[in-house]
């Protein structure tokens, strides 16, 4: 049987706006039509998995409304298990305001709705998933005491457990300790680790008890720290048009790596390809590689999905 990857995360729909440059403060800049794609960390990186041939089933919270019919609708389409999903009559479907700058880089607000109420519901049925061997993923879109009684909760199922720390904030060493992989980009990294520069941070952030570290460094690919050190993993050069999915691209890819038995260094490397096919097209989940995808940019073979984690 294979392991499972259960994600335990946020649901936002992102409505997309291009422009020709991002606006400042008490600017008004004008762009181009109104995209509506699905999204939220927690279902981007189930979707990702997915794509890539992993097994993926989503735990979270969406409103009863037509965006959190839209986002069940699309999970089920992408093959992932949405059964963990439940619907909040009290609260809105979360949403995702996105400016999107030519050339790829972002300006992101989040009005979090239903995923601010996910809570001890949503753990237990995140625990429910998950078997010896399989692999709980999480983010920072939701509360962060329910990411540390799910943890609690993987580590009672015997699952690995990896935590993407964004958007940025401080965590408390004691659940640091308890993760198998942290991935952050570098201004997460340094707010972890009150460390400025990037290998210093994960170096500090693999001392305080994350056994696998990755600080991701967009178009300069990726630092990787465990017991061995730290080393760089050498990006994928494209024409990035759009980096908004591409973190959520980067985890699901490390998933699967780490599910196909890969070394760290093969597992980072792949993420850093499906990071960096995600940012050659417009939305989140629409650019979501899938193998075909990798193997047409960069020669890459995604392996099969292994049976342990």
């Amino acid at each position: 049987m294979s392991a499972r990857i259960v994600v335990l995360g946020s649901l936002n729909m992102d409505l997309v706006v291009t422009v020709s440059r991002l606006p400042k403060a008490g600017e008004t800049v004008m762009g181009d039509r109104l995209g509506t794609y699905p999204g939220g960390k927690g279902a981007n990186q189930a979707v990702a998995v997915e794509r890539l041939g992993g097994q993926a089933a989503m735990v979270g919270r969406v409103g009863k409304d037509s965006f959190g019919e839209s986002l069940i609708r699309n999970l089920q389409t992408n093959g992932v298990d949405s059964s963990g999903v439940g619907r909040d009559a009290d609260q809105p479907t979360g949403a995702a305001l996105i400016i999107v700058e030519n050339g790829g880089q972002n300006m992101i607000a989040v009005a979090a709705g239903a995923n601010l109420a996910v809570g001890r519901a949503e753990v237990e049925r995140a625990e429910a998933r998950l078997r010896p061997g399989d692999l709980l993923v999480m983010q920072l879109e939701v509360p962060v005491g329910v990411i540390e009684q799910a943890v609690a909760a993987g580590r009672k199922a015997g699952a690995l457990i990896l935590l993407n720390a964004a958007p940025a904030r401080t965590l408390e060493r004691s659940l640091l300790r308890e993760l198998d992989v942290l991935v952050v980009n570098e201004r997460e990294a340094s707010i972890l680790s009150d460390q400025p520069q990037p290998a210093a941070a994960a170096r500090a952030l693999h001392g305080a008890g994350a056994k696998l570290v990755a600080v991701t460094l967009g178009a300069k690919g990726c630092l990787l720290c465990d017991e061995a050190g730290v080393r760089s993993v050498e990006p994928y050069q494209v024409e990035s048009l759009d980096t908004t999915g591409a973190g959520d691209a980067f985890v699901g890819g490390l998933a699967v790596g780490l599910g196909s038995q890969l070394s760290s260094e093969e597992a980072v490397r792949l993420a850093n390809a499906a990071g960096a096919a995600a940012s050659t097209s417009v939305g989140a989940q629409e650019a979501l590689p899938r193998p075909g995808d990798l193997h047409r940019l960069f020669g890459l073979d995604v392996p099969s999905y292994g049976n342990t984690i």
